[in-house]
């Protein structure tokens, strides 16, 4: 049995956070730093961004846990420390710091940062944060290590399930930030999950992979592939099942509670894409192959023209068909239907490739809702997928015409 608690990063046995204000951002009113920490050395395992320009700390991130352990995990919002000359010793010496104070050693600890690209990065306001990180880790400190790795998240993403493995009780739950330059290559956020669970970090590593195909891999905001970003993963194992080592009935469940913490942050990461009114979720059903079926629902859920469209609510429905055809995947568009659905219902627009007679005024009232879903169907195959994605506004360019400055 698996329910949703309270907690997020925290909910875990033996791990604490914090967040506090260090001087990386030069609004006061905002944290800028995070920390999360496990009393044990944990497995540790991690995906990183496809961008061939990576921010340092995922270089140095990728040292560190190159043995499968991490116990300590710290991030500072504000600054990518992307593109700079002194950027992988920042990193290091951020390690380094945080390792002395928590008396640990260096290569334990996760490093990330998240913001603005290609300005210098100071080690002063790390160095002088990470004392008052140490000082405010608590279990109740997961909310403020949330907002700490904020940049233009309107809204901190937390969630934490139970589950049972082998007959112990097992938490999990996770942190995310990402809002702009969100694109289906991992990584393209920030997101730290948080077990205490006992599993090998070769199989930590499976779950993850194999996860992130399903879940993040289908997340699209604007089209940017991120510099910096990574989804990481500590299992310390303070539950006391048994080690998973193996595929089977106890790696099966590991996967599933998972995959509900991903799903969860992958919605709301994409619900609150830089400028959104509306999260939009596209699923395809009756595909050949499971490659098919990601390819028209990531093509769907990433067409500028149909994201315009659904944030003036206009059941525009050849944008999908549009999407669909140039998606490249080998599609039988006279089998294609296509209905939008909401809270409001749900409407058929288009049959076999075709449109058919629907009320422009039930459409408009499915469309004005929060969340909508797009729901294609490629014909009689057996094979289906998912993609989540948001509405384009204009605010989306009022925020990034002047990010930087």
């Amino acid at each position: 049995m698996m329910k949703i608690i309270d907690g997020g990063i925290c909910a875990a046995k033996g791990f604490y956070a914090s967040g506090v204000h260090c001087g990386v951002r030069k609004n006061r009113t905002k944290r800028d730093i995070a920390l999360i920490y496990s009393e044990k050395t944990a497995s540790a395992a991690a995906v990183y961004t496809t961008n061939l320009v990576k921010g340092a700390p995922l270089t140095v991130t990728k040292n560190n846990i190159a043995d499968g352990k991490a116990q300590a995990v710290i991030c500072n919002s504000g600054n990518a420390n992307t593109c700079n000359a002194n950027g992988i010793e920042i990193a290091q010496k951020t390690c380094e710091l945080l390792a002395a104070e928590l008396k640990i050693p260096a290569t334990d600890v996760v490093v990330a940062s998240t913001g603005v690209i290609g300005q210098p990065l100071s080690i002063e306001p790390i160095e002088k944060g990470i004392p008052m990180l140490i000082k405010e880790l608590s279990k109740d400190g997961g909310e403020a290590a949330a907002e700490g790795i904020m940049t233009t998240d309107t809204v901190k993403k937390e969630i934490a399930v139970e589950f049972t493995v082998g007959g112990k009780t097992c938490r999990i739950g996770g942190i995310a930030k990402g809002s702009g330059m969100i694109h289906p290559n991992m990584a393209t956020m920030l997101v730290f999950i948080t077990t205490d669970a006992a599993i090998s970090p070769a199989m930590l590593k499976k779950a993850l992979s194999t996860d992130i195909a399903d879940t993040f891999n289908m997340v699209s905001v604007d089209g940017d592939t991120s510099t910096n970003d990574m989804v990481t993963v500590l299992a310390n194992g303070m539950a006391g099942n048994d080690e998973i080592t193996a595929e089977g009935e106890d790696f099966d469940a590991f996967m599933k509670a998972l995959n509900t913490v991903t799903v969860y942050l992958c919605r709301m990461i994409a619900g609150d894409g830089e400028g959104a009114t509306k999260l939009l979720e596209c699923r395809v059903s009756g595909a050949d192959d499971i490659k098919t079926a990601k390819t028209v629902a990531k093509s769907v859920i990433c067409s500028s023209l149909l994201k315009a469209a659904m944030f003036g609510a206009d059941a525009n429905w050849g944008r999908v068909l549009c999407a669909i055809g140039y998606s490249g995947a080998a599609v039988d568009v006279n089998a294609v239907d296509v209905s939008f659905k909401s809270a409001k219902g749900e409407i058929a627009v288009c049959k076999n490739g075709a449109g058919v007679d629907f009320s422009e005024e039930k459409a408009k009232e499915i469309l004005l809702e929060k969340e909508i879903e797009i729901l294609v169907s490629l014909g009689n195959g057996d094979c289906s997928a998912t993609a989540w994605g948001c509405d384009l506004t204009y605010d989306y360019v009022k925020i990034n015409g002047d990010y930087r400055t």
